[in-house]
């Protein structure tokens, strides 16, 4: 049942829609028999009080939720940092909410954001996200919803992404162009889009351009399984020569293993990753990455945003295109 009103539980319950209503506000005139029924019926049925839907289909809250993994990155800060920016010429407010990769808090988070009002959602969805109902019920109260980074595969939504394979092209090539011969290739959750994209677009680049490069590609979840498998494949004879990143956080825990391990580089070692920009320039030399930029994604977020608020629904997906900056590390 969608969007069930204070009349629908009255009549399932045989009483008043005062009634309900004083029970779900707890007044001390509603028995305790009572405001139980009535609260047990209200949560079956995914109740949210009508005054709030009302008011999202008819009002502007000048409110916009924004949902990502953590806050604790330096990606999702900058994207965070440049729809603040954005949202503060037109006079919105950003609510952000974390969901820390857990769909049911993912579902909790999209519940508060309906509560609050809000006129439209940035959403970053879990690697484990496989039921969108929470977003569609956004869409049956009209709140536009704009997907960016981690993406459903799902047709029809409205999403702003990195240029995932031209990123993951750009670092092939200059891998190639560099004349290396033995790549290990660090990549993702498998189960994100983004992991498939950059991981099909980069090994479709070495087998259509330099079929003789050995590329090997292994997976990483964090930081430290990214620190493991470098150690684990730094360890093997013949080692690589060349390690890709895929991530920012996939580059951490490779610097860690290089530096653990004593290596240096681009002397026994070169490194490429697909970054932000700001890790890469923490050490020196500098690692050589190829931009995806967090605070770009935002304003090209924000203004898909604007659009859908204003009523404009032609163009479900867009992209930032990616570029390549020159360290000394391969």
């Amino acid at each position: 049942m969608h969007n069930p009103t204070l009349k629908k539980i009255a009549e399932m319950l045989g009483t008043s829609v005062s009634t309900v209503s004083r029970a779900l506000q707890h007044h001390p005139d509603i028995s305790e028999p009572t405001r139980i029924k009535v609260a047990e019926l209200a949560q079956m049925l995914d109740y949210e009080p009508n005054a709030n839907a009302v008011h999202l289909r008819t009002k502007k809250s000048k409110l916009l939720g924004l949902m990502v993994p953590t806050i604790s990155n330096y990606f999702y800060d900058s994207f965070i940092s440049a729809i603040e920016e954005e949202g503060r010429k037109k006079g919105y407010s950003i609510m952000i909410l974390q969901s820390g990769n857990d769909p049911s808090v993912e579902l909790e988070n999209l519940k508060l954001f309906r509560q609050n009002r809000i006129t439209g959602l940035f959403a970053c969805i879990t690697p484990l996200t496989d039921d969108l109902s929470g977003f569609s019920k956004m869409k049956e109260l009209d709140i536009p919803v704009i997907f960016f980074d981690k993406v459903p595969d799902k047709e029809g939504l409205y999403k702003v992404c990195l240029a995932d394979e031209q990123a993951a092209s750009i670092a092939a090539e200059t891998i190639v162009r560099k004349k290396k011969k033995k790549v290990l290739a660090l990549f993702g959750d498998t189960h994100l889009s983004i992991t498939q994209k950059r991981s099909a677009a980069f090994v479709k680049y070495f087998v259509e351009n330099s079929p003789a490069t050995q590329v090997t590609v292994a997976h990483a979840l964090s930081s430290e399984e990214a620190r493991l498998k470098a150690i684990e494949y730094f360890s093997k004879t013949p080692a690589p020569d060349t390690v890709f990143c895929m991530s920012d956080e996939i580059l951490i825990g490779v610097i860690k293993a290089v530096q653990e391990m004593n290596l240096s580089y681009p002397d026994a070692l070169s490194l490429i990753a697909i970054s932000n920009g700001f890790i890469p320039k923490l050490f020196s030399p500098e690692i050589t990455y190829v931009e995806t930029s967090g605070n770009k994604l935002g304003k090209l977020a924000f203004t898909q945003m604007m659009n859908r608020i204003a009523g404009d629904n032609n163009e479900t997906e867009s992209s930032v295109e990616a570029v390549l900056v020159e360290g000394g590390s391969i």
